[in-house]
């Protein structure tokens, strides 16, 4: 029987520790940072050499969708009732709302170093320690709202121009595309300030911190947040019946996205499993 995802406003208590607690154990035993390495490993960008897996891809929602369902094993393994919430960052928009909460994730980072000082995932509780990260520091930091230079949240209006597209993705497959739904929902615009970025990108922006750049899954609100885009791609399929993942078939071998992008019945690393494999997921799991 399919598990069931929940908003993560609606937890009761009782469900907001079973959930910490597990994502403590989790990252207890190791299991975590190896996440946070896969994340950063397959962090790459159009400008690098060969294969675009995670980002600025069409892949962006079926590998996502495969690293989430990983993460969520961890946590059953744990304990089987608990299941990734997500976070509907249309709705839940203060920084004290959920799920910036002292039972759920804590709050926004201080300001001298945007260090997270509250929450069950405060350095000074001991249990998280950021041992995986592009740069030595050891604690989790977040810069809610970006106060300095202020950027907001994505709107439902903004969700839903992505949404009502029709098509998945569109040639050359990266992030310069301005149709279709992938780019659209990852948030690549032109520019190159945080007011170009879009839905998913904005959201990382808006969290700050840790949740700038590969080493992002260091904050646990990345799953909420990858949840949530989850969604996204549940709804947009409902909506437009019968679309497909794309590209179909791999570009050719005079396309300069030879290699470089993965095709709907390719492998998508680093598991073996393809993009068409994962778009229908009901029978593992459901949103409420």
């Amino acid at each position: 029987m399919a598990y069931v995802r929940k908003d993560a406003g609606t937890l009761t208590r009782a469900e907001q520790r079973r959930f910490v607690k597990a994502l403590l154990e989790v990252k207890r035993r190791g299991e975590y940072d190896e996440f946070v390495r896969m994340h950063i490993e397959y962090f790459s960008a159009d400008g690098e050499h060969g294969l675009r897996a995670a980002h600025m891809a069409p892949s962006f929602l079926p590998w996502h969708r495969r690293f989430l369902l990983d993460l969520e094993r961890a946590l059953r393994r744990v304990d089987s009732s608990v299941t990734v919430p997500y976070w509907d960052w249309t709705r839940d928009r203060k920084t004290t709302s959920a799920p910036w909460t002292a039972h759920l994730l804590g709050g926004d980072g201080r300001r001298s170093d945007h260090q997270v000082t509250t929450g069950p995932f405060a350095y000074r509780e001991g249990n998280w320690t950021i041992k995986v990260n592009v740069t030595d520091r050891v604690f989790l930091t977040r810069d809610l709202g970006r106060p300095r230079n202020p950027i907001g949240l994505p709107t439902k209006s903004e969700l839903e121009w992505a949404l009502k597209d029709p098509v998945y993705d569109v040639a050359p497959w990266d992030s310069t595309v301005t149709r279709g739904f992938r780019n659209k929902l990852e948030g690549w615009g032109t520019g190159r300030s945080g007011t170009a970025w879009r839905n998913h990108n904005r959201v990382h922006g808006w969290v700050g911190g840790d949740m700038l750049g590969g080493a992002s899954v260091n904050d646990p609100v990345f799953w909420l947040h990858h949840a949530f885009v989850d969604l996204q791609w549940h709804r947009w399929q409902r909506r437009h019946r019968g679309a497909r993942y794309l590209p179909a078939t791999p570009p050719r071998r005079d396309d300069r996205q030879h290699g470089r992008i993965v095709a709907r019945h390719q492998s998508l690393p680093p598991w073996d499993v393809t993009p068409a494999e994962l778009e229908d997921v009901g029978r593992i799991y459901r949103y409420a």
